[in-house]
């Protein structure tokens, strides 16, 4: 067993920090060294002070997560730092937490990695529909919970078994019924949703999503790939969106979903941004955002978005987990984006694409930052995206032919637009839906002519 232990002295920020906010920060590994910089960022995202962190590497102990020994470890650091709160990288069961717990000084609370994660995204629910999946996976990880502490306290005819209050069968029910009303709720904003993507879509849009880990520059990118319309998907301006506003390097900065129209040679795109994927989340705690992910899984196109500045490990871990995820319901093609290569050193782009071609075969490498690549990966896009028909419409000039000509320019791209005495040629190509309805409305103007 191995561990280690670091902290800051006690005096260093205790007058600017309240204690409530100063935290230690622990993870347990059963092999290998614990990696403790996620943690320290999804702290700091919470609006903690990270002063002092601890590891162990062993089996999980049952009782505490920790040996014995290394929690006295993380007492006597809690007292040396005057940390509030101690944050594990670990799924903490309520007994070890409450062990832990009363091992440490009075009033130190004990959170768990998903217990942070839930906070941090109820500080940055700004939509109804945000605060509904926030709830929702709240009361998705209290409901095993309030199981096991009902079952507890039921065995041993003690409501109050461990100091974890009066939990029976009323509670388990109370939390199944918000669930379900939370969900209902859900789905009823997912169908406006899912209506308004096939309206824009026979308005002549094309929807691309930005996905990836949090952290790995898509709200930048968005920002970079823009116009200056923006096209609100659930009324969540993102702070991004202000012209100045300045890309935060905290994680989370995004929970809804924000939709703008993109900047595109030929094609009319709408670009959502969504909540960045993060390491080990559980599936309750993924099924949660399901609807905010619809975004995602209901594109034409999926952007892929990669921090090129991590490990060649680090990038290929995200890459395999974000396929998982996005390939298990999405069926539209995903163009993976190498950012942040300003950050690359000579030479050093080359090599990640070949240790990574097997998981990332024809990666776009740009800098949203300095703007490198996004001019190629704005051709990427309209490549990738489902391909358009091509129709040569001959129309007599009158007024309803020249309203259709206008609806033509704004629903595709028109190649070519000539004019005779008494009839306009348009050859455009468009989404075959637009296509079908631009013939319809021709038909409809006799003399009218399609060839």
């Amino acid at each position: 067993m191995t561990g280690s232990v670091e902290g800051a002295d006690a005096d260093a920020d205790a007058e600017s920090v309240p204690r409530e906010r100063r935290a230690v920060v622990a993870k347990r590994v059963d092999a290998g060294d614990a990696d403790l910089a996620e943690i320290r960022q999804l702290a700091a995202a919470a609006g903690y002070e990270v002063v002092g962190e601890l590891s162990q590497t062993r089996t999980e102990d049952a009782a505490f997560m920790f040996g014995e020994g290394k929690v006295a470890e993380l007492r006597e650091l809690v007292r040396r730092t005057d940390a509030g709160a101690v944050i594990v990288d670990n799924d903490v069961g309520p007994y070890q937490t409450f062990n832990v717990g009363g091992k440490l000084p009075e009033g130190v609370e004990v959170i768990d990695r998903f217990t942070l994660i839930l906070e941090i995204f109820g500080q940055r629910a700004n939509t109804r529909k945000a605060q509904l999946q926030v709830e929702l996976a709240e009361l998705r990880y209290e409901l095993p919970r309030a199981e096991a502490k009902a079952s507890l306290a039921k065995r041993d005819e003690r409501p109050g078994f461990m100091g974890l209050g009066e939990y029976d069968e009323s509670v388990e029910r109370d939390i199944k019924r918000q669930i379900s009303e939370i969900r209902d709720e859900l789905e009823s904003i997912a169908e406006k949703e899912e209506a308004r993507r096939e309206q824009r879509r026979d308005s002549g849009f094309d929807l691309v999503a930005l996905a990836g880990y949090t952290n790995a520059g898509k709200s930048t990118l968005m920002r970079r790939l823009a116009a200056e319309i923006d096209v609100d998907e659930n009324a969540d301006r993102h702070p991004d969106l202000d012209t100045t506003a300045e890309s935060q390097d905290m994680l989370f900065t995004t929970l809804g979903t924000t939709t703008r129209r993109a900047e595109m040679e030929k094609r009319d795109v709408l670009l959502t941004d969504t909540v960045g994927f993060i390491a080990d989340l559980p599936h309750w705690l993924v099924e949660s955002f399901e609807s905010t992910l619809d975004s995602v899984y209901r594109a034409d196109l999926v952007l892929l978005v990669v921090d090129a500045s991590e490990p060649v490990e680090a990038m290929r871990e995200k890459l395999v987990t974000s396929h998982d995820t996005l390939y298990e319901r999405n069926e539209a093609p995903v163009v993976t984006v190498f950012n942040k290569v300003d950050r690359l050193a000579p030479g050093e782009l080359a090599d990640k694409r070949g240790a990574l071609s097997g998981v990332a075969p024809d990666p776009v490498a740009v800098s949203a930052k300095t703007g490198a690549g996004v001019a190629e990966l704005r051709d990427r896009v309209e490549a990738e995206l489902p391909d358009w028909e091509r129709e040569r419409l001959v129309l007599p000039v009158s007024d309803e032919a020249m309203s259709l000509v206008s609806w033509i320019h704004d629903h595709g791209h028109v190649d070519e637009e000539s004019y005779a005495s008494d009839q306009v040629t348009v050859d455009f190509e468009a989404k075959p839906s637009v296509v079908a309805r631009a013939r319809s409305k021709a038909a409809g103007l006799a003399p009218a002519e399609s060839t």
